[in-house]
């Protein structure tokens, strides 16, 4: 159980490392004004934030997501792994049960950390521009939102978090499972880690194309009120009113900066995960074998 949560902690920073320019993209695109949109898509929102902001504008808001998606990524393979031996038998339908358990369990962590890192992206650019920065950092973001709005403030956009989450880490779990048998991913195999790399960003894939419009309502949601005018009610208000000035390629918006990311995040994030697994496993299996007789281990990894 101790080496799935540490595992999870080393390949979500990697993960993060990789992915964060993408995701500031995304989220930048998600809420743009329709009426005066500062980018015309994903190449050219790149190009505009490391002209003006440089190429540290990328990595506006990691100190959330570095801090939060580490111990995350930590609680959501500990929990998987964790349901996956509850369940008693290693399924496809099991699967997608530990993983969607995986994913609402984390959501108490992942909302507040998410609001942080959007209005830290946001900050200093086009509408929200503003002469003196609000936020000094994710955490004063955090604090200065509790002190202003209360716990219901920092938990803004959980109930669309969680609709995001708990099936998309069912899909991304169940996908990984299925393609690692399918490409036949074995310890012994001089071409594991291209293997791995394949199942994870595929994973990652799946996922966010399942629960995509949701992610577009969370991210407007909580970006909404920064300038001190709250357009929408909650989930169905942001719906209809999203769809009504912008029409259905609004629940698309920002996709093709996510599945950009999407894949070389998971890669790194499963293939880091499941490395580790082995490795630590193999020197597990070594010390038990120099101090008695053979444990048998299980084959999955």
């Amino acid at each position: 159980m101790a080496l799935d949560f540490l595992a999870g902690c080393v390949g979500g920073a990697a993960g993060v490392l990789v992915g964060h320019p993408f995701d500031t993209v995304k989220v930048r695109l998600q809420v743009q004004s329709v009426e005066k949109p500062l980018y015309r898509g994903t190449y050219h929102c790149f190009q505009s934030i490391i002209k003006h902001e440089s190429a540290f504008g990328l990595y506006k808001g990691i100190g959330s997501p570095m801090m939060g998606l580490t111990f995350i990524n930590a609680l959501v393979f500990g929990v998987q792994g964790n349901a996956i031996r509850a369940l008693g038998k290693d399924t496809p339908l099991n699967q997608f049960l530990a993983g969607s358990a995986a994913g609402a369990i984390q959501c108490v962590i992942c909302c507040p950390m998410e609001l942080a890192k959007t209005r830290m992206q946001l900050q200093g650019t086009g509408e929200y521009n503003l002469k003196s920065k609000n936020y000094k950092n994710s955490l004063d973001c955090l604090l200065k939102i509790y002190q202003k709005e209360g716990l219901r403030g920092i938990n803004r956009g959980m109930v669309s978090t969680f609709l995001r989450e708990t099936p998309s880490f069912g899909f991304y779990f169940l996908t990984y499972d299925s393609l690692t048998r399918y490409l036949g991913c074995e310890v012994e195999d001089s071409y594991i880690i291209p293997k791995l790399l394949l199942a994870g960003g595929m994973s990652g894939i799946v996922s966010w194309l399942s629960t995509y419009p949701v992610d577009v309502i969370k991210s407007r949601l909580q970006a909404d009120g920064v300038r001190g005018v709250v357009q929408y009610n909650g989930i169905l208000d942001c719906v209809r009113k999203s769809y009504r000035e912008e029409g259905w390629r609004v629940f698309t918006r920002g996709l093709t900066s996510t599945l950009l990311r999407a894949f070389p995040v998971n890669a790194a994030t499963f293939a880091t995960v499941t490395v580790f697994l082995m490795y630590m496993r193999s020197e597990k299996n070594l010390r038990e074998c120099e101090a008695g007789p053979a444990i048998q281990q299980p084959s999955s990894l």
